[in-house]
């Protein structure tokens, strides 16, 4: 069986009527002429093919017909008003979620002030968080697993996401610098320089990030255009882990300085700048490059780079 397609005016107007007992009474609570009243729930009736109302006289009666329309109608309308009252707080930010994409060194030391800046502009808005490694992020975003990433940049040269290149499907914008640092223990012999050759630090032993990074893939990128192979003597998942080795002296590292800063003021690391040329690396936004996004990413987008200039001065 074929469903009429029903109108919501004209559904309205036939509540109206069933509520109040009358057309001239419904008219009135409506803001409309009696007549086009009428009609809208003559018209319904046509639709339906079935009497909606039994006249009698100036009373009126809901039919068998009419009482079931009315209880699932009222239901209906119940649930469409509640619908477009969703959508509006999702409009207004006073509901919704959010999932962000980032590395465990920006979610530890750049982030918190942002999610905080955030969470307390729009609370009723369910802010989470994906924690992986640049360039894994960068995929989700690609295939809208989540909202928004903030990663280091650049993606490693060639990353391709479902057989087509990360550049056809994201939208990469820098926001700040990130610096590389060399890091050292206080009692290291390099430890009083400011700077070191790429051959002074080939020479050392190396605890560095993993292969599944972006920070990784630069630094071996760039050991390979220099033609020499570092001496790595440990490869970690963790910064904090490398951190914590390097103080206990089991070579060197390069991390963000960001991700030193309270070490190197409490004096338990020392911090050499990177040989010259070094990759120049950003903190960056990430964003599908096709679609639209939702109001609670774009009202994301504005603290970050409101929030991220301060954090990272």
């Amino acid at each position: 069986m074929e469903l009429p397609e029903l109108s919501l005016q004209r559904l309205r107007a036939f509540l109206a009527v069933a509520r109040v007992g009358g057309f001239s009474s419904a008219a009135r609570e409506l803001g409309q002429s009696q007549s086009s009243l009428s009609q809208a729930v003559s018209g319904l009736e046509e639709e339906l093919g079935q009497a909606l109302f039994v006249r009698d006289g100036r009373a009126i009666h809901l039919t068998e017909a009419g009482t079931i329309l009315a209880e699932h109608a009222e239901r209906a309308l119940g649930e469409i008003a509640r619908g477009t009252e969703a959508l509006a707080s999702l409009r207004d930010l006073t509901r919704g979620s959010l999932l962000v994409g980032t590395s465990d060194t920006l979610a530890s030391h750049v982030l918190p002030p942002v999610f905080a800046a955030f969470r307390a502009r729009y609370p009723g808005v369910e802010l989470r968080l994906d924690n992986r490694t640049s360039p894994a992020v960068a995929e989700r975003v690609a295939l809208r697993r989540v909202d928004l990433g903030v990663i280091s940049l650049p993606l490693p040269k060639g990353l391709r996401i479902g057989g087509r290149t990360a550049q056809a499907l994201l939208s990469c914008e820098p926001l700040r610098v990130q610096r590389d640092v060399v890091i050292c223990p206080p009692d290291h012999a390099l430890a009083k320089r400011r700077t070191l050759s790429f051959a002074e630090l080939v020479r050392e032993p190396l605890v560095l990030l993993d292969g599944s990074t972006a920070s990784r893939g630069l630094i071996d990128e760039r050991f390979r255009a220099l033609g020499v192979r570092p001496h790595v003597a440990m490869e970690m998942s963790s910064i904090e882990v490398i951190k914590r080795l390097v103080e206990l002296g089991f070579g060197l590292s390069i991390i963000p300085e960001l991700a030193v800063r309270r070490e190197l003021a409490q004096g338990t690391l020392r911090a050499l700048r990177m040989p010259s040329p070094w990759p120049k690396r950003q903190v960056g936004l990430v964003q599908p490059a096709h679609g639209s996004l939702s109001h609670a990413a774009r009202a994301f987008i504005a603290v970050l780079r409101t929030e991220l200039p301060r954090v990272l001065e």
